[in-house]
């Protein structure tokens, strides 16, 4: 949702597709409700045990471990009185109900959320909260606290669908995730809306005011997106808001015009056209021109004037004035249209919706303190119970898709410290097994060792046949952040190794010898490759292969002798059998070479 009339499509020109590390090491504020509200809409018809946990457990394991993100998630609070009211009209418009029977909410009292939507929003809080992730409370629109902490730089980016957004201060949002591609991210900067559009944060406040929004769904009845756009782009952010004051109060005075006629030079009315030829089209009457040459056409020898083309626009001062004064007119007649529009809706604009778009206390922390936002390590022990209770998940299987997050963490923290040397307590790290090159970039497929223990993974019993494809194809067909890959499960020597995807810096900062010799031996591999290679090439071309195979030049012609040898014997023996046989097949001619057909002759040399 957000700013109405298509907004999206309005930024969508100034949308960068963003790579695999550009959310690396940087710290993201999620909107909760968007993640559970995009899988909900996908999947009604579909059988998968509270989806909404399930994604939200890949998503979050995802973000932190694929693309290395630091994510702080967001969720909603009591909704406003306008946006209370403004969800029940769309729903009531939705069923075709009168909007006159609407009805209004107590003063201080606000429309509750859908109590099922609310309950999967707080078990989705709470599963994140076990993963080590920061949860923070927003006091209304979890966009807004979104927004808010984007623009005091307390995050660097942030994940929501809803435009308004920008309208609450928001610096970078992403707004589509493509897992499967180079380019994952969809991300609009601020700064590029500034550049391309002119349009900066109260431009926006005044487009959602006029074409609605989640807090006014109607806005200005018969004003849509691009009026809106064109009408804000003549003031300056510091005077529209106040302009759009003026107009809602009836004071059209100052009728903004933006194209300033030139000073009349000759004096003449830039209403009074005047006479041009009817046949060149440039000033001056056609008997005229008949006396005189026409000083704009180019004629050569007196020829007089030249036929004008069709659409012929002249472009003589007095024709330009002429043109700046109707333009300026429709102007003026677009404007009060518009302003008169704007003077039929009552209370507009509604200053409720602009101090709740300018206020910077949207969550529960004064400006003095900032926000306490700590990543800590999961809590793997009440995740299993959790996960057990919800999904249904045995210890193992949680165990197992857990592994990456734990191998992220573990990593990052070897590049601080020395003191924890296994992960889980019971796995190490052996050695990078290889480089992965996985969607352009590449990644350390690394081997975690534990020795002596054969590592199993039951799947959920009532989920492993149909929960689980289910939930594969769901994947592809919503195409969010949910590709998640499960650790491998490999053995060597009577040993169980894990392999995972892994970071190629962060292991080489947290491992830097084994990564060190890591690339020493597949220098050596590569040496021994290229050598082999020349010694096979030197066995190639040795001489006694030389011998067996005859070159090109020497090939065809050996060939064309030996069909001409065969030609000859078949010759001789046809001629031995027509004179044993007589008769009539002696009158026959033999052919001679030279008259023998060009193909049969190509066939007779490369067949």
């Amino acid at each position: 949702m957000g700013v109405g009339g298509n907004f999206w499509d309005l930024l969508k020109p100034y949308a960068r597709k963003e790579g695999f590390d550009f959310l690396r090491n940087k710290r993201v504020a999620v909107d909760l409700s968007f993640w559970i509200v995009q899988p909900e809409n996908a999947i009604k018809a579909m059988h998968v045990r509270k989806p909404h946990l399930r994604l939200t457990f890949f998503r979050t394991i995802s973000l932190f471990c694929k693309f290395g993100a630091l994510p702080v998630f967001i969720v909603d609070g009591s909704p406003s009185l306008l946006k209370s009211r403004a969800r029940i009209a769309r729903y009531f418009r939705c069923s075709g109900i009168e909007l006159a029977n609407l009805p209004v909410p107590e003063e201080g009292v606000s429309a509750e959320r859908n109590r099922l939507f609310s309950s999967h929003v707080q078990e989705c809080a709470e599963l994140v909260e076990l993963l080590g992730m920061p949860v923070l409370k927003a006091k209304g629109e979890a966009e807004a606290l979104c927004a808010q902490l984007n623009s005091e730089g307390h995050v660097d980016a942030c994940i929501t669908a809803d435009s308004d957004a920008f309208l609450f201060g928001a610096k970078c949002i992403i707004k589509c995730f493509c897992p499967n591609s180079k380019e994952p991210f969809e991300c609009y900067n601020m700064s590029d809306i500034e550049a391309g559009l002119g349009l900066k944060r109260k431009h926006l406040i005044a487009i959602s005011l006029l074409v609605g929004d989640d807090h006014d769904i109607n806005g200005v009845r018969g004003i849509g997106l691009d009026t809106a756009l064109h009408f804000v782009k003549a003031f300056s952010e510091d005077d529209i808001l106040n302009r759009l004051h003026e107009i809602g109060k009836g004071n059209t005075s100052q009728i903004p015009i933006c194209i300033k006629v030139e000073d009349n030079v000759d004096g003449n009315s830039p209403n009074r056209k005047l006479s041009h030829c009817s046949f060149c089209g440039h000033p001056g009457s056609k008997k005229d021109h008949m006396k005189f040459p026409c000083e704009y056409c180019v004629t050569k020898d007196d020829e007089g004037c030249q036929r004008k083309p069709e659409d012929f626009k002249c472009d003589c001062f007095s024709c330009d004035m002429n043109r700046k004064h109707k333009e300026k007119k429709r102007l003026e007649n677009q404007h009060t249209i518009f302003f008169h529009k704007i003077a039929e809706e009552p209370n507009f604009p509604k200053d409720e919706i602009i101090d709740m778009y300018l206020c910077n206390d949207n969550g529960y922390f004064s400006a003095s303190d900032s926000p306490h936002i700590v990543w800590g390590n999961p809590n793997i022990e009440m995740l299993i119970n959790f996960l057990n209770f919800h999904q249904h998940w045995e210890p193992a299987y949680v165990r197992r898709m857990m592994f990456p997050m734990m191998s992220t963490i573990f990593l990052r923290d070897m590049t601080t410290t020395t003191v924890e040397t296994t992960l889980f307590g019971q796995y190490e790290f052996d050695s990078v097994e290889r480089v992965k090159m996985r969607y352009g970039y590449q990644f350390f497929v690394v081997k975690w060792k534990r020795a002596g223990v054969n590592i199993s993974c039951k799947v959920p019993l009532k989920e492993s046949s149909v929960q689980q494809d289910d939930a594969i194809e769901l994947d592809e067909m919503v195409d969010l952040l949910d590709d998640f890959d499960a650790p491998e499960i490999h053995g060597d020597d009577g040993c169980s190794f894990l392999l995972t995807d892994e970071n190629m810096d962060l292991v080489g900062a947290a491992f830097p010898a084994e990564v060190k010799r890591f690339w020493q031996e597949q220098e050596l591999k590569r040496i021994k490759n290229s050598t082999s290679r020349s010694q096979e090439n030197e066995k190639s071309s040795s001489p006694n292969s030389r011998s067996i195979q005859l070159n090109i030049t020497e090939f065809y012609p050996s060939t064309k002798v030996k069909h001409r040898q065969s030609k000859q014997g078949e010759e001789s023996s046809k001629n031995a059998d027509s004179q044993g046989n007589g008769g009539s097949k002696m009158k026959r001619k033999m052919s001679s070479p030279d008259k023998i057909p060009k193909s049969a002759r190509r066939r007779l040399l490369f067949d």
